[in-house]
């Protein structure tokens, strides 16, 4: 099954719209997935999410597992019903959360062997198991166990690392296809292209996986402390040499101008934290810029969060409301903000598909640049 179809193709840059068709419904590109680590999007509820516009979400395998138990979930009918969402979920493997997170970790060719990070417990993870795993749980879009190098790290060190993640890359393409017999569920397949900030590596892995039978392709490993220029020249140069028909999904990305410019580079989706972790503790986006809400300068701001925005945070309350529950540690104030940061990134997302259709996309991403990167808002009563 094609699960990724190319819609249109910009005649001015390399952004394009996509359609992604998995059994849990339909997903159009680019498009961002709002992270909810474990079986949930931290204070927001599926109908929230639903009510912005959201498409589908990101959850974690590796803390899944942990807990509640890939058991629970497979018996509570899954990972969608087991969490109240009717729309499709990716699943990371958890091998950055393992390689960061977990301690006491020895890695074989077979797999990992790590203590819990929450109770220290002993286990040992093969490529096979987290495949089985994400197929146990019915997730969407099925991801294989990797290894994600920090920046910087030695061309020894990830040429070392690239091998055995195309070793387990190799055990887990045969284990989904043993899965689709065992389970009769159709899952979408990833690779993932890692190799760091080397391009002859990142060439090398994605040669590697298209030689597997992988057909379409997360990019891991950016985001993780590389410049923002390295970052950039890496996704330049997969985009010569991926296929075209490929879905590309840059995982962990989520600033509005990283998402620009891979978007002009011909990147599809993406997935971050950050909506909701900012959303947390004070901060909002809007398309001036960031506002720290829970500044002093907020104090007696009678305005939205954002003017513009049309969401219930938007219609009903003030910064300055906002920031009192902030500052007085109210779950309220985080759950507005971050309902507002997903209503935006939504809204984000779907002014990008327009723009690419009307073939104007480069012109709204100079604009929104000039108009986000000079004018942040860092005090209350700033004027758009």
């Amino acid at each position: 099954m094609n699960n990724f179809s190319l819609i249109h193709q910009s005649q001015e840059c390399k952004a394009r719209l996509g359609r992604i068709v998995i059994p849990d419904g339909e997903v159009l590109t680019p498009a961002f997935f709002p992270v909810a680590t474990q079986a949930t999007v931290k204070t927001l509820s599926p109908e929230n999410l639903n009510s912005c516009g959201v498409q589908g979400l990101l959850s974690n395998i590796y803390h899944l597992y942990l807990r509640p138990g890939i058991d629970v979930i497979e018996n509570l009918g899954g990972l969608r019903k087991f969490m109240g969402w009717n729309k499709p979920v990716i699943t990371d493997s958890g091998g950055y959360q393992i390689f960061s997170l977990a301690k006491l970790i020895k890695v074989h060719r077979e797999g990992v062997e790590f203590n819990s990070h929450i109770d220290g417990s002993r286990h040992f993870l093969r490529p096979e198991d987290i495949i089985e795993m994400q197929f146990r749980v019915l997730s969407s879009v099925v991801l294989p166990l990797d290894e994600c190098l920090k920046f910087p790290v030695t061309l020894k060190y990830a040429e070392d690392s690239l091998a055995l993640t195309n070793h387990w890359a190799e055990l887990s393409q045969q284990a989904f296809k043993e899965c689709l017999d065992r389970f009769e569920y159709f899952p979408m397949p990833l690779g993932i292209i890692q190799g760091s900030v080397y391009p002859e590596l990142r060439k090398k892995s994605l040669e590697f996986l298209i030689e597997t039978g992988y057909k379409h392709f997360a990019i891991g490993g950016l985001s993780v402390g590389e410049p923002k220029d390295l970052r950039y020249n890496i996704v330049d140069f997969l985009s010569g040499n991926l296929p075209e028909g490929s879905l590309r999904y840059v995982m962990g990305i989520g600033e509005p101008e990283d998402i620009l410019e891979l978007v002009d580079r011909g990147m599809d989706l993406f997935d971050c934290v950050i909506p909701t972790r900012l959303g947390r503790t004070g901060t909002a986006f809007t398309n001036k810029g960031k506002i720290v809400v829970r500044n002093s300068s907020f104090r007696k701001d009678p305005l939205p969060l954002d003017e513009k925005c049309d969401c219930y945070a938007c219609r009903n309350f003030s910064r300055g409301y906002i920031r009192h529950l902030i500052n007085a540690n109210e779950v309220l104030g985080g759950k507005l903000i971050s309902y507002h940061n997903v209503w935006w990134f939504t809204g984000f997302m779907k002014r990008i598909r327009q723009e690419i259709k009307k073939g104007s996309f480069l012109q709204f991403k100079q604009e929104f640049l000039n108009s986000y990167s000079e004018n942040s808002l860092v005090s209350g009563f700033d004027k758009p």
